[in-house]
């Protein structure tokens, strides 16, 4: 059975506190009641660095001769016109015959990545592909972005001997949904009205999604230890875990309070921080 048999991740030192925002602002946006302080990356770290960070993390006491392709996904990539994969297998010392690749364009490439990753293992055409996911999205000063977002990466390894965690099934879901966007161009990232994205995005498509993968494989949600989906809204989170009858102890924390969201990498980076509490069964 392919899954996760190795996981990392990687949070910047510093912290900037959202009061300090609000007050070098001087007037409220739709985030501003967001408590909590953000994570954010030093002058000299990026998308990239982060990533090699947390693949380092990830690959520590393994053999790295072993590691047969490598995915990388952000929005947020130092190089438009380079594979930014590749270099983060130069960096981390792999071996050249592997597979990598970029996987961008929206914050949905982490876990795209993770899905291709899985495929690659369970159709054999590699025994071990890492995933990584790191993102360094910058929000507009005065935005909603500013307080919001918030810098980190995650790492994954897939194989199918000494597994922790199995990928038992999937179940996606595909809107062209205007919420938040950057043309090309752009140095900031631009969002839609806080109410169409609550209303018609999170509060509908996050539950849409979870009773489809429950369908597809006749499961219920009591077979969950731990449900893990993110929102930018922590008002919306609880309210879509009081929709679905979740136990407070299945609910996945959110990163929002203590790190941001952090794109591409959010998804993964709850589910290592699930994983890091986990136990055999679950």
């Amino acid at each position: 059975m392919a899954g996760i048999t190795s996981y990392g991740a990687y949070i910047p030192l510093q912290r900037i506190d959202r009061k300090t925002i609000a007050s070098a602002t001087g007037w409220s946006t739709s985030a501003a009641s967001l408590p909590g302080e953000k994570a954010v990356a030093n002058y000299d770290e990026d998308s990239l660095t982060m990533a090699v960070a947390a693949a380092i993390d990830c690959l520590d006491g393994l053999e790295r001769e072993k590691v047969d392709g490598l995915y990388f996904a952000t929005t947020t990539p130092p190089y438009r016109e380079r594979q930014n994969a590749g270099i983060i297998a130069t960096a981390l010392d792999l071996r050249p015959d592997i597979r990598t690749c970029d996987f961008s364009d929206s914050v949905k490439a982490g876990t795209g990545a993770l899905l291709a990753a899985c495929d690659a293992v369970k159709a054999g055409s590699d025994s071990n592909v890492m995933v990584c996911a790191s993102d360094c999205r910058l929000g507009k000063g005065g935005s909603p972005q500013e307080v919001i977002f918030g810098e980190g990466a995650a790492a994954l390894l897939l194989g199918n001997s000494d597994v922790i965690a199995s990928l038992e099934g999937f179940y996606s879901l595909s809107y062209d949904f205007m919420d938040q966007w950057r043309a090309d161009g752009d140095r900031y990232n631009r969002m839609w009205e806080d109410r169409w994205i609550r209303d018609e995005a999170y509060t509908k498509f996050i539950p849409e999604a979870i009773s489809g993968l429950l369908k597809k494989y006749g499961l219920e949600l009591k077979d969950f230890a731990k449900v893990v989906y993110p929102c930018i809204y922590l008002r919306e989170h609880a309210a879509i875990a009081r929709r679905l009858q979740l136990d407070p102890a299945q609910i996945q924390q959110e990163l929002l309070t203590s790190v941001g969201d952090t794109g591409t990498a959010h998804s993964l980076m709850m589910l290592v921080a699930a994983l890091e509490a986990a136990k055999p069964g679950d």
